[in-house]
């Protein structure tokens, strides 16, 4: 009898392998479940060589590169004077329309010259345009490191989250291995050696995920850094930072400061400053001198010239300049208040982030001081227990679950951290 129940234990366990074994053939797996991690055969990849990459072959930044130098060239043309005239007048040219028999011929040379501090105005308006320009540049460097180091930390984050999978791999082999050795001397059930596949094959189904989340995440680095989507990545080795607390005001001012944005609206509203200037001066006369040679058929030849402004203050001319001058007031009007609106966003995207930023860093606190080091001592006391038969395999899973489950929520928790880190110094301007 007890030959006969040992024989049929085995054809059990054999028929438990075997449908095991059918169940990762066919999913199509790679290799065994506790294969060796994959990462260790990566190269390694350091955030600073990424951003310093990003920041060189970037396409938005060389656009906005070339938008500042285009810019630039803007302000020798600002301050120059208006192209010269040169004028061929024939007078009294006879119907043969012989010009050398025309009774008098007076070639001119004519400058126009602008109301004085036109030419400066206009020259402070085009570099104040060079300025925005500059800032747009810098804000839009700022938008490209914080890019690059939360898809980083993203990329991050999935490479972790492989190595939690494959620890999980390797307790559930001992689970399995456990509930095997039970079976075998008659102290535990088929059930629990069932149970312990069926957790082996809900640790396959997580895989595709992480696969899929891979691949999102090195497309979404390369496409930042100009490669092609499907470029290899290496292994990420920068350690997540340690979480600290950070100050709200101080972080404010810094921002309104130093944020590229700030400045840039502050320099509109210069621009603005000058506009307003440069339309008064519009309501001012502007010179045309003209030096004259006169060539005459019968008579001597000589010099003339002509001197003549403009009437921008005569009563059917007046009120279009007038209008120029309320448009740039209007103008500046509208620049000063989106300065403020910016300001008021830039203090609650501060505070936004600082309070998510606290919270993340008390969360990853309790983790790593109580929620960790007591899930994994579950672990290891519902292992023992079931060994000793103190706790059935039910609670040895339970407490499994919920120590992959901590740890997958800490690693998240963490990059959130450097991701909401990333995209407050986006903000401030600056790192931090």
């Amino acid at each position: 009898m007890r030959f006969v129940l040992e024989n049929t234990m085995r054809r059990e366990i054999r028929l438990c392998g075997l449908w095991l074994l059918f169940n990762v053939l066919l999913l199509g797996l790679p290799g065994p479940l506790w294969a060796e991690d994959p990462s260790v055969h990566e190269e390694t990849i350091l955030l600073r060589s990424l951003i310093e990459e990003a920041l060189q072959h970037n396409p938005e930044l060389v656009a906005e590169q070339a938008q500042v130098d285009a810019m630039v060239e803007r302000v020798p043309q600002s301050n120059a004077l208006d192209d010269p005239e040169l004028t061929i007048r024939l007078w009294n040219t006879p119907n043969s329309l012989d010009v050398t028999r025309s009774d008098r011929t007076i070639f001119g040379l004519a400058q126009q010259f602008p109301f004085p501090g036109t030419l400066s105005e206009q020259e402070h308006v085009a570099e104040k345009v060079v300025g925005q320009a500059a800032q747009h540049l810098a804000g839009k460097k700022r938008e490209i490191i914080a890019a690059v180091k939360v898809a980083y930390y993203e990329w991050l984050y999935v490479h972790q989250a492989l190595e939690i999978h494959h620890q999980e791999a390797m307790r559930l082999k001992q689970f399995f291995e456990a509930a095997t050795a039970k079976f075998r001397v008659g102290k535990g059930t088929q059930v629990d050696v069932l149970k312990a596949q069926v957790e082996q094959s809900k640790w396959f189904q997580h895989l595709p995920i992480l696969d899929q989340q891979k691949e999102t995440a090195r497309a979404h680095l390369n496409t930042i850094l100009n490669r092609e989507p499907q470029t290899p990545l290496g292994f990420p080795t920068e350690p997540v930072g340690e979480p600290r607390s950070l100050s709200l005001k101080p972080l404010q001012e810094q921002a309104l400061q130093q944020r590229p944005e700030v400045r840039e609206a502050a320099l509109a509203v210069e621009q603005l400053n000058s506009g307003i200037k440069l339309a008064k001066l519009q309501t001012y006369p502007h010179l045309r001198v003209e030096v004259q040679r006169w060539q005459n058929r019968n008579a001597d030849d000589g010099f003339g010239g002509v001197v003549s402004i403009n009437l921008p203050f005569a009563f059917w001319t007046k009120p279009k300049y007038d209008a120029g001058v309320r448009e740039a007031i209007a103008q500046k009007k509208v620049a000063q208040f989106r300065k403020k609106t910016l300001e008021n966003q830039t203090r609650f995207q501060i505070q936004d982030l600082v309070a998510q930023l606290t919270a993340k860093r008390t969360i990853l606190n309790l983790y790593t001081t109580t929620v960790l080091p007591q899930a994994k001592l579950t672990v290891k006391a519902a292992m023992a227990g079931y060994r000793t038969d103190r706790t059935d395999f039910l609670d040895l899973i339970s407490a499994d679950r919920a120590l992959l489950a901590y740890q997958l929520e800490y690693v998240r928790t963490a990059v959130d951290w450097e991701q909401l880190l990333a995209k407050l110094e986006r903000v401030v301007g600056t790192e931090l």
